[in-house]
């Protein structure tokens, strides 16, 4: 199997265990609270956190070399329009979900009580805070880029208490990030 199918197989098996444990996320409970404003600002984060992310490129905001990234090419070298839209969608409606389950709703409220669940997001001290921000950071290879997304996304939930705020933000985010990407040939950002 050529490696360029592992992503939507691997996106496949993610949507599936979200589903299948669908009833244990209380934070993703619908409709999502908030208001209009939250939803304002996350859309005006996720752009921002955007703009960052493809200007905070250079060889010291990165963890390692970059990569050729995820390339949704077939062997005469013309795009696969099937792969790219499972990789846009991933990027931009399963990953948010994915990660800001583990990043802000356990491991930033975990890291305060272990029993996360009781904890209210705005109620996060900063110690918490900046060790997800910097985890956040390190697990991307554009480490500044993850740093400043850390901080937005941590912001938003805290702010906001609800989680749909930093998933709207991520999911703007990798979104436009995905259709930069398609435009410009730049796979080294997947």
């Amino acid at each position: 199997m050529e490696l360029r199918w592992l992503y939507p197989l691997k996106i496949a098996l993610i949507v599936g265990l979200l589903w299948f444990w669908r009833r244990e996320y209380v934070e993703l409970a619908w409709p999502p609270r908030g208001n209009v404003r939250n939803w304002i600002i996350a859309i005006a984060v996720g752009v921002a956190v955007f703009v960052a992310w493809i200007n905070l490129g250079a060889g010291w905001m990165m963890v390692a070399a970059p990569t050729s990234g995820y390339q949704p090419l077939g062997p005469d070298g013309q795009m696969e329009w099937g792969l790219i839209a499972i990789r846009l969608a991933g990027a931009a409606l399963v990953v948010p979900v994915m990660e800001e389950l583990f990043w802000r709703s356990f491991l930033l409220r975990w890291l305060v009580r272990p029993d996360f669940l009781q904890i209210d997001p705005a109620s996060v001290g900063l110690k918490a805070f900046a060790i997800v921000a910097v985890l956040f950071a390190v697990e991307h290879n554009l480490w500044l880029a993850g740093l400043v997304a850390g901080v937005a996304y941590n912001s938003l939930y805290v702010r906001s208490r609800t989680l749909w705020s930093p998933i709207l933000a991520h999911g703007v985010t990798n979104g436009i990030l995905g259709v930069w990407v398609i435009a410009n040939g730049r796979w080294d950002y997947w």
